[in-house]
This record gives structure tokens, sequence and C-alpha cells, in this order.
């Protein structure tokens, strides 16, 4: 491609929600008249209304719309768009979809399929950066197909270990091990669960890393071999293996570590001649020792934190590389400013163990006004949240000069964030935020372990205080009716003597 690559007239994106609407608004920033897909059941949803020009893909389960293909590349050739944005999730990192757009003459937003094929799978991917060079896990670099195999490695490498589907993310078909004989069971699982999710279930094994911190590195390379990255995210505030906090920079990492941990996963994107916006993703133990981990060939959710500390639009990036333009600067240019965080707000209600809350939102305020927030938002007051898809709703990102100030901008915000209708998880953010752990930047992936078995805990000790108030209270109007009887009045030793009694038969 030369130096002044292709201009793009149109863009269609393969996407829904929040994503869909982020890309949108960078289209329309640049001139380029961006072309939505939707579902039956996503109609009047707000990237549609934002679009000038909109195709009906199919019925609402994914895999008849938004994960059909042809259905997708219809509609591309349909509109006259030159190029497809996928976002994240659905087709974004499928190696076959990327082939057939480039068979088809469309412009796949995003890497070459030889690069996410061999980056999609995690196995080929560790053999890769071990060759590379780059620290991986201790662990397999090809799948288990043995149970033999399973439990002498398991073995050697020292229990705990993870069990982890070969495909995917997202913690399917992930299984943590603590002992030997829970060893086999949950290899099945892991398998059966990989299968189903990914249609491959190879599992590999590898060690489990101790007080582990999850660390990504954003990278950006274009068509004209330059390479750089942009800072980490901290990403250690997961549920279920699902990230829902994200901040930069990482309040754990010291500048020689976030150093070395860029200018490698610049070279792990080298080895496979990665183009386009991409993810190194690294676990980070409690000496601060960093193993790769996995690269997700895409735009990340959590991308506004980069975008918010070093000003770079992430999306316009992705555009102009997949045009054949090189970047607009280099690496000594890029250079962070403040901190900020992002709260992923689902339509999941936390007091159910998170369970999807999907229904029509009849009253929705967002946080508005003030310096350093930003609200990625892809519902409206009014729209019918589908269960069918991701329950995400919004990012809500707040910056600051520091992390006490974005700290403190996030809690001003999820105050004034209101969604009624149905659940969501403000009131978790607002626990987070506020937990002394969180605000002094002391914290791992167990946090919200940590912070649920709290609650259970408090919750507990409330049940028994109010039990105890109550089983008080019944002994003492128990003995009030007996003295009125009686004509007697007990000291205040025995009424308290038979209280403890009372309270030790509970």
């Amino acid at each position: 491609m030369d130096n002044k690559g292709k201009t793009f007239s149109k863009i269609l994106i393969s996407n829904r929600g929040e994503i869909a609407v982020r890309i949108i608004r960078a289209c329309r920033e640049m001139g380029i008249k961006p072309v939505a897909v939707f579902s039956e059941a996503d109609r009047t949803a707000l990237h549609v209304r934002l679009s000038e020009e909109a195709y009906c893909i199919g019925k609402a389960k994914p895999v008849e719309s938004y994960l059909n293909v042809d259905a997708v590349i219809e509609a591309a050739k349909k509109s006259g768009a030159e190029a497809i944005h996928p976002g994240y999730g659905f087709l974004a990192e499928n190696s076959d979809f990327v082939s057939r757009c480039e068979k088809e003459g469309l412009v796949f937003i995003g890497p070459g399929s030889k690069a996410m094929d061999l980056m999609g799978r995690k196995t080929k991917s560790r053999a890769i950066m071990a060759e590379a060079g780059v620290p991986i896990i201790p662990g397999t670099v090809e799948p288990i197909t043995r149970k033999e195999d399973l439990v002498s490695v398991a073995v050697k490498l020292g229990f705990p270990v993870l069990l982890k589907a070969s495909s995917g993310g997202g913690g399917k078909g992930l299984r943590r091990v603590d002992h030997k004989n829970e060893l086999l069971s949950a290899f099945n699982l892991a398998c059966s669960e990989a299968e189903s999710s990914f249609d491959d279930a190879s599992v590999y094994i590898e060690k489990y890393i101790e007080e582990p911190h999850h660390i990504e590195i954003q990278i950006l390379a274009d068509h004209h071999g330059n390479t750089v990255y942009l800072g980490e995210r901290e990403c250690s505030i997961q549920r279920r293996y699902q990230k829902v906090v994200e901040e930069t920079p990482s309040p754990f990492l010291d500048e020689e570590t976030r150093f070395h941990m860029g200018e490698i996963a610049v070279k792990a994107a080298q080895a496979v001649n990665y183009r386009n916006a991409g993810t190194v993703e690294f676990v980070v133990d409690k000496d601060k020792h960093f193993y790769f981990l996995e690269m997700n060939t895409r735009l990340q959710v959590e991308h506004p934190v980069t975008e918010m500390v070093t000003g770079i639009d992430l999306v316009k990036s992705q555009i102009e590389i997949a045009a054949g333009k090189p970047l607009r600067f280099g690496q000594k240019d890029i250079q962070a400013k403040g901190h900020a965080i992002e709260c992923r707000i689902y339509a999941e209600d936390p007091d159910n163990q998170f369970m999807p809350s999907p229904g029509k939102i009849i009253h929705m305020r967002t946080p508005s006004g003030g310096l350093g927030i930003r609200n990625d938002n892809g519902v409206y007051e009014g729209f019918t949240v589908p269960m069918d898809y991701d329950p995400l709703l919004s990012k809500l990102i707040t910056w600051g000069n520091t992390r006490t100030e974005a700290i403190q901008r996030m809690q001003r915000a999820l105050s004034e964030y209101q969604v009624y209708g149905i659940k969501t998880t403000i009131p978790f953010f607002k626990r987070i935020l506020s937990h002394p752990d969180f605000c002094q930047g002391n914290y791992n992936t167990h946090f919200i372990a940590d912070l649920e078995k709290e609650k259970i805990k408090k919750e507990r000790d409330d049940l028994e205080v109010a039990l105890m108030a109550a089983g008080i209270r019944t002994y003492q109007e128990s003995r009030s009716g007996l003295n009125r009887r009686s004509g007697t009045k007990d000291s205040n030793w025995k009424i308290q003597g038979r209280i403890k009694n009372f309270m030790n038969r509970l």
C-alpha cells in the first residue's frame, strides 16, 4: 500500500449496542457514512436510529443474524460499503469471516486472517510466543489428549493448575484445579464446555499464578512497519473471569516493569506480523514477574480508558490503518496523562447472583456535565433490552489528574446514573469504588470473590444481631408477664443469665 492509502466512503458495522454506536460516531467525525445491521429484536435499537442506512440481517438469535456471515456480507455489498468494522464479540475474531471479506473484496478493519488464526488458538500462540522469547506461563503448548499426560503434567507443575480451552475465551472451558482427585472431573467439564462454546473440545494446562494481576498492553501496528504500545490497562477486577472495572495506569506496576511489558508486547505483535489494533494480555504475579496470557486480535471493550489518557482515538486509528495509512505518531510521541477508570454497566441483578435483567427501561438519567466524564451508551429511555445478547448497556469512564480524582469523579457519576425498569450493576460498582482496598490500589483478580465473602459475612452478622434482638425482646416480654402474675421481680443478673441461656438454644 502507498503512504497515502485509500479513503472509505462507507463502512458497515457488523455489531450492535454501545460498540456499534461508538464506531458510528467515529465514522461520522471522519466524514464516512456508517451502515448498520440489526436483528429483528434490535429494530428500534440506538445504533439503528443513529445510522442513515440500516439492514435487517435476520432473527434475534445471533447465529441467525450477527453471526450470519452470508447475511452480513450481503448487507455490505447491497449498501456499497468498502469495509467492515466488527467491533468486538460476534465475528470480530473469526478468521474465516476475515478470509471471506478478503475474498469478496471487502476490507476487514482488523488484522489479517493469518495473524488472527495464529493468535486465536491459545496453544498455538503460546508456542509462537515461547519461540519469540516472550515469557509464557509454565504449562503445555499443545492440547492434552491423554489423561495420563494430564495427571503427570499437573503433578509436575504443582497444584493449583488451570485447565483452559484452546479456542475462545471469556472464562468458557476454564477450570481451576486445587487437588489431584479433582483433576479428571474438571478436565471432562472443561472439554465439554469448550466443545459447546467454541466447537473445539481441546484443552491445555498451565500453572495457576497465585495472587495474580491481569494486565494488558494496547498496541497499534500499521502496514509500513510501525508498531507502538499505548500503555497498560489494569483489568484485575473480574467476576467469573469477565472484566467489569478497568483502569490505567495500573496502581500495581512500576515504571521499569511497565516499559518492559510494552516492549515485549510489541515483540509479540511483530512475531505474527500483526496489523491494526490489538491487545497483548499478561498475568503478573505478586513479585511483578509477567507472563503472556493471550492476544486479543480486535478492539477491546475497555479501550476508552487508553483513549482518555493518551488522547488517541483507537477506532479512527483502526480505520486509518485499514485504509493503508501510516501511524500519525511514533513511540516517543505517546505520552499518557492522568488516570482513567471504566465501569461496565450491565443489565444484571447484583442481588440475585447477577442474573440477566432484560426488559423495558422506563426511566434513564445518565451522568452529564463536568470535566472528565464519558458515557459510551447503547440504550435509551423506552428501549426494551432484549434477552438474546450480552447485557452490557453502557460503559462509564472517568478521567482525573490523579487516581484519587478519577475515583471521586466516578463515585459522583455513579450517584447520578439512574436506570429504572430493569436491574443494573450500578449499586455493585458503588460498593467497589468505595472499598478501601480498591481506593488504595491494593487488589488482584480475587477482589470480587473476597468482596462477596465480605457481603455474605455482613449479612450473616446482621441476621444474628436481628435474631438476638428478637430473642431478647421475646424473653423479656415473657418474663414480664410471669412477674406480673407472681408479683415478684428478678434481679438484672438473673435476667441476663436467662437471656444467655435462651440465646444458646437458638
